[in-house]
């Protein structure tokens, strides 16, 4: 009983000095948990991605009536620089500078005595020729008609010895001897024929060699007569004279001008077109200028021809215009100033200044189909004002109509999801 008890005592003891502890690890666990809910609810949530809302506007599409301000220069319909075709000397100048002319008039007359030396020699040459063609041609007259004589004593012969061979069939009508006589004559005759014959040929041959020489020296002779008339200038076309250069007594060579002739009852102005404006080209075009020689006053051309290509220094495309100058009141030279319509032939699409986002790469729209923004690579045109609101004219893969950011920016990527503001 006392082992008993003591054996329980010590159990009570040892539970008793247990029990602290495992209320103090019960609180310390509890303690744990509790502080890790608390961490675990105060730990906030991760907030979900917010979409921008973005302001957005549509593509207009419409015509731009404008003008522009270009300068242009007038220039002759038609302009010669005359110079003789020949080295001479200046005897007489029948006009002046501002001399009106028409086509063929006789404007200068020069001086070359060498000239007419030279006309006279061709001149003599070519009679001689024609002499000796004259003669040639005679001698083969003269030996054709002795051919022909020829011939009829062959033919006279020929008949007479046929006859007597005919008789010498009978014996003793015709001695042998007589037949052999005729034979022989007939003989000589065609030898005589042949001759005249072969004589002939080679005078004709040598007649139309004889003619060949007097063509020759005809066509020599016409050469100098030729170059002689280019001893005179005449006007090539009706105009008026601009410039004289030469005076009487003055050596003219060829190359070298003495007048200067221009026809200015019509003109060509020419203006150079910048290349964004090539597409305003249409055949036909009125366009008014000015001139500075007369404020105040408006003058009408008409586009007729244009180069097809640019100036590779200037990136422009020189084009004519017709003007009709009946009254010759605009001269070459002057420097209008053109108005010239600069019409797109298709509508235009207009955006408002603030679309377009312009970085150090690309210039680009946000266009928003479906609402997610995609970049569109654009060229700028010009700026109009319509209906008192600013747009500016843009070229790229758009439609009129479709949406886009009123503020172009490259902070929107392409394919960010927006949401427009109403």
């Amino acid at each position: 009983m006392t082992r008993f008890t003591k054996r329980n005592l010590i159990t009570r003891a040892g539970l008793s000095a247990s029990l602290p502890i495992a209320i103090i690890c019960l609180g310390l666990g509890i303690a744990c948990r509790s502080n890790q809910g608390e961490s675990s609810q105060s730990k906030p949530a991760a907030p979900k991605q917010a979409v921008p809302v973005i302001a957005t506007t549509t593509i207009e599409s419409g015509e731009i009536g404008r003008q522009l301000r270009l300068p242009g220069e007038l220039q002759a319909w038609q302009e010669a620089a005359l110079s003789p075709r020949v080295s001479g000397f200046v005897g007489r100048v029948e006009v002046d500078r501002g001399s009106a002319v028409r086509a063929g008039q006789l404007l200068a007359r020069l001086e070359a005595p060498e000239l007419g030396a030279k006309r006279a020699e061709e001149a003599a040459k070519t009679t001689a020729a024609t002499l000796r063609r004259s003669e040639a041609e005679s001698h083969v007259r003269s030996l054709r008609a002795q051919r022909l004589e020829a011939e009829a004593r062959l033919a006279t012969a020929t008949a007479t010895w046929q006859r007597l061979r005919q008789a010498a069939a009978t014996p003793g009508v015709v001695s042998g001897n007589e037949l052999e006589i005729a034979q022989r004559r007939v003989e000589a005759e065609q030898a005589r024929v042949e001759a005249f014959r072969q004589n002939e040929e080679a005078a004709r041959n040598q007649a139309g060699s004889l003619a060949a020489i007097e063509e020759a020296a005809r066509a020599s002779a016409q050469a100098a007569q030729n170059t002689a008339d280019y001893l005179q200038i005449t006007a090539p076309f009706t105009g008026r004279i601009t410039e004289r250069l030469a005076h009487p007594g003055s050596l003219a060579t060829p190359g070298q001008p003495i007048l200067r002739l221009q026809q200015t009852t019509k003109l060509r102005l020419i203006v150079n077109l910048p290349e964004g404006e090539v597409g305003t080209i249409r055949p036909g075009l009125a366009v008014t200028f000015t001139v500075p020689a007369f404020p105040g006053r408006t003058f009408k051309a008409t586009l007729a021809r244009a180069a097809g290509a640019l100036d590779q220094r200037t990136r422009t495309m020189p084009v004519e215009l017709d003007v009709l100058n009946p009254d010759q009141t605009l001269a070459p030279g002057m420097f209008p100033q053109i108005l010239w319509p600069a019409n797109r032939q298709l509508p235009s699409m207009l955006v408002p200044p603030s679309a377009i986002a312009v970085t150090t790469e690309r210039t680009f729209l946000l266009r928003i189909r479906n609402n997610v923004v995609e970049w569109v690579d654009v060229k700028r045109g010009v700026s109009v004002n319509l209906n008192g609101k600013d747009f500016v004219e843009v070229f790229g893969d758009l439609d009129a109509g479709e949406r886009i950011a009123v503020r172009g920016t490259d902070e929107l990527r392409n394919g960010t999801v927006i949401e427009p503001a109403k």
